[in-house]
């Protein structure tokens, strides 16, 4: 049986698309060769912090990377009431990073694991370049 990600608030989403989000970061760290528990948690928020995540979909709305689809994803976990707040950050940023992750969690429910793959490659690659302004990293 198969949910139509359309029938689910954009919360749920997100929850899943947080956790599809995350792993491209672990691997990512592992494969620079980070081992240790702080190290990894330092490096990986500069991908994974609703201020990271929302510099993030800045730059794809400036490289125009997503469809009007993809949008009206980001728009669903965007806009959806949460009713948690933002830790170490503005409502609107952490509703932005909502958005991202609700895009995430949609297309990973769709199938659509290709885009999401290329999507998370689109930000490993834009976080490492210094573009967030967290820094170029190593």
């Amino acid at each position: 049986m198969s949910v139509n990600p359309e029938m689910l608030n954009g919360i749920a989403l997100a929850y899943l698309g947080d956790a599809v989000y995350e792993v491209f970061i672990r691997q990512r760290m592992l494969d620079r060769g980070l081992t240790k528990p702080a190290q990894l948690q330092r490096e990986a928020k500069n991908f994974v912090s609703a201020k990271a995540q929302a510099a993030l979909i800045d730059g794809m709305e400036q490289e125009k990377l997503l469809s009007e689809d993809e949008w009206a994803m980001f728009k669903h976990g965007r806009n959806a009431k949460s009713y948690t707040h933002a830790k170490n950050t503005d409502v609107v940023t952490y509703r932005i990073s909502t958005g991202f992750e609700a895009l995430f969690g949609t297309l990973q429910m769709l199938g659509r694991t290709d885009r999401v793959a290329e999507l998370a490659q689109w930000c490993i690659d834009y976080v490492e370049s210094g573009q967030t302004g967290h820094g170029k990293l190593e």
